[in-house]
């Protein structure tokens, strides 16, 4: 019987949130140049960068290993700053059934989020929550908040 989960975590940050958000929306594939310890490339395979239904292939680094995940871009909300992320090839899927990840920012009081939200399903019991792959997004918004910064 397959399990399904939904993990989540908010980093703060100190540019404005737009800015992450234009970035991840419309040149992805320029994260490489703000995080290449953690994104090798992001290419567009087929549709529009910022549209829904558009394909991309991510080239990452996940637990010292260099690895390749193609998504569908499900959702784009301007207003909530929010992506939907819908993973239909790679090597996540080696290891869980389904996989989406969620990018949304929000403001509370006088601070700024980015809050990633990975929804799963695993095969077994016996697999890991992929906290892993949350640290991976978590910390590329770090690094794109610094890259704002400077």
């Amino acid at each position: 019987m397959a399990i399904t989960g939904k993990i989540s975590r908010e980093v703060e940050i100190k540019c404005h949130r737009h800015q992450i958000f234009e970035l991840l929306k419309h040149k992805p594939h320029h994260i490489s140049v703000v995080d290449p310890e953690r994104i090798e490339a992001c290419h567009l395979v087929s549709g529009e960068w910022g549209v829904p239904g558009a394909v991309v292939l991510w080239h990452y680094y996940h637990d010292g290993k260099k690895e390749t995940a193609k998504e569908i871009i499900e959702e784009i909300d301007d207003e909530l700053h929010k992506i939907v992320f819908k993973v239909i090839e790679g090597d996540i899927l080696e290891v869980y059934n389904s996989m989406s990840v969620i990018f949304m920012t929000k403001d509370v009081g006088d601070k700024k989020f980015v809050i990633w939200t990975i929804e799963f399903e695993k095969a077994n019991e016996s697999i890991p929550d992929p906290t892993s792959y949350l640290d991976v997004v978590c910390g590329m918004a770090g690094n794109m908040n610094a890259h704002f910064l400077k």
